[in-house]
């Protein structure tokens, strides 16, 4: 009987996200979006440090410096769109779990 008291009540639970509900909640949208475009910004300074020692390591035969300049390029590429794809993929898998019954 109690068991079935918690299924219940458990099963009853809903959520939906809504940060306007909360005091600050347009805020905390603004934060998040200027750190979104400031971890933007970071990972184009990357891109352009690493692209310039990749040329200058390729220029001067440092295959150290060229392998760690291409490196950067990735990871900063690689950070981009993350930055980039971040909602969707927030998105996806809240709606993912909210069809787990």
């Amino acid at each position: 009987m109690v068991l079935w008291a918690v299924r219940e009540a458990v099963s009853t639970v809903t959520l939906n996200p809504d940060p306007g509900n909360l005091p600050g909640g347009a805020v905390l949208q603004q934060l998040t979006n200027g750190l979104g475009g400031w971890a933007l910004i970071m990972a184009l300074v990357g891109l352009v440090i690493g692209a310039a020692a990749w040329a200058l390591g390729a220029h001067s035969q440092n295959y150290h410096q060229s392998f760690n300049g291409r490196k950067t390029v990735l990871v900063s590429a690689v950070a981009a769109l993350l930055i980039g794809a971040a909602p969707a993929i927030v998105n996806f898998f809240f709606h993912a779990g909210q069809g787990v019954h």
